[in-house]
C-alpha cells in the first residue's frame, strides 16, 4: 500500500537563505525601495513648493535646510531613486515588448540601471553645479 499524500514529507518552502541574490533579484528589491522613498522625496518637493507659495521666509527656511551639507546629501539620493526607478520602468517596459527576456540579457539590462542611474545622478549634479556657478 502506498502512503497517503497526508504522511508524505512536504518540501521546504523557500527562504532567503536559500536564495542566491542575482542582480535581477537586486535590481527588483531596489526599484521597490526607489519607488517608496520617492514618496518621502515627494513631499520634500511640495514643501518646497509651498514654502515659495507662502512667504519669503519660509521660502529662505526651507532653502537653508535644502541647501546644508545634510539636505544636499538627502536630495542627491532622491536624484538617485527618481533616475533609478525611471530606468527601472524603462527596462519593464521594453520587457513588456518581449525583448530582453533571456536571462543573459536581463543580468545585463539590471547591471547597466544600476550603472547608469549612477553615472547620470552625478552627471545631473556636475551640470548642475556648473551652471549654477557655484
Amino acid at each position: 500500500m502506498s502512503k497517503s499524500a497526508a504522511t508524505r514529507a512536504r518540501p521546504l518552502s523557500p527562504h532567503l537563505q536559500v536564495y542566491r541574490l542575482i542582480p535581477t533579484m537586486l535590481m527588483s528589491i531596489v526599484h521597490r525601495i526607489t519607488g517608496g522613498a520617492l514618496y518621502f522625496g515627494t513631499l520634500l518637493v511640495a514643501a518646497w513648493l509651498i514654502a515659495a507659495a507662502t512667504s519669503e521666509s519660509w521660502f529662505a527656511a526651507v532653502s537653508a535646510v535644502y541647501g546644508s551639507w545634510f539636505g544636499r546629501l538627502v536630495l542627491f539620493g532622491y536624484t538617485w531613486a527618481l533616475i533609478h526607478h525611471m530606468l527601472g520602468g524603462i527596462r519593464h517596459l521594453i520587457w513588456d515588448t518581449g525583448v530582453g527576456l533571456e536571462k543573459h540579457t536581463a543580468t545585463r539590462f539590471a547591471q547597466a540601471s544600476i550603472v547608469a542611474s549612477v553615472a547620470l545622478t552625478i552627471l545631473l549634479w556636475v551640470v548642475f553645479y556648473l551652471a549654477r556657478g557655484a
